[in-house]
């Protein structure tokens, strides 16, 4: 019912047009500053922290599948995984570095 009211305002005579959309305008910056740009700043970390994965480092797909880099190629990884069988994975499938979830599960 509120925002329905807002958004119904009509500038009173004499009234700054403006101040009829300033309720509107906070619902944005609100918005913003809560919800978009906290989900950009963590997309951003997760870009940086798949880019700086090296061969040797133990990681978690997103699928919960543990293994270790044996190899980074431009836009997949070679992941071996328990009893030596090699998956081709995307960089974009890694969630997080196997000492996080151990970090995580205690």
């Amino acid at each position: 019912m509120l925002l329905n009211s807002i958004l119904l305002m009509a500038p009173q005579p004499g009234q700054n047009p403006i101040m009829s959309f300033l309720p509107i305008i906070l619902i944005i910056v609100v918005f913003y500053f809560f919800m978009i740009r906290p989900q950009m700043k963590k997309q951003k970390d997760q870009n940086k922290f798949r880019e700086e994965l090296k061969k040797g480092d133990k990681i978690v797909t997103i699928a919960g599948i543990h293994g270790k880099i044996a190899e980074v190629q431009d836009k997949t990884f070679i992941m071996e995984v328990e009893g030596g069988v090699r998956m081709k994975i995307e960089k974009s499938a890694v969630s997080m570095e196997s000492s996080a979830a151990l970090n995580k599960a205690e």
